[in-house]
């Protein structure tokens, strides 16, 4: 799995023009799954994503993680986050999922942030045009894959 997330004022998913997720400050997650990615995967990233310290503390130092600050977690499938651009100038979306591995994937992310973190979180719809609203606050962006967890 990869995961691009984003400490955020505000960020808000729209398919057909209606809002699905729409949170505060807080992340939003980008979420790629490919078929090596297992259960494991998942609760190593959700365990990271819930407690990685990028909040700032009172001194201005990223040293707070979510659950301290309340925030919300917004989750968008993309499965365009496993694209290969090795060859030529269009990407090959090969490594990534089809819907009948990654939707119960995704499911179990979505399951697994909101027990870690204690509360419901918003999501976009799996396999939709959606529009990805965001006000990144810092800016603040990380990559994570759990492939690489050195």
């Amino acid at each position: 799995m990869k995961i691009v997330i984003q400490r955020v004022s505000e960020a808000s998913v729209t398919v057909n023009e209606k809002i699905t997720g729409l949170i505060g400050a807080g992340l939003l997650v980008l979420l790629g799954i490919e078929d090596a990615d297992t259960d494991d995967d998942i609760y190593w990233l959700s365990n990271k994503i819930t407690n990685l310290r990028i909040f700032n503390d009172a001194d201005g130092v990223m040293n707070l993680g979510i659950k301290e600050t309340g925030g919300d977690i917004l989750l968008v499938s993309q499965f365009t986050l496993h694209a290969n651009t090795k060859k030529g100038n269009r990407p090959s979306y090969i490594k990534a999922s089809k819907p009948d591995f990654a939707i119960p994937m995704y499911e179990k992310m979505i399951r697994q942030l909101e027990t870690d973190l204690g509360k419901k979180i918003q999501t976009g719809i799996f396999g939709a045009d959606m529009k990805v609203r965001l006000l990144n606050d810092g800016p603040v962006t990380i990559i994570i894959d759990s492939k690489n967890r050195e």
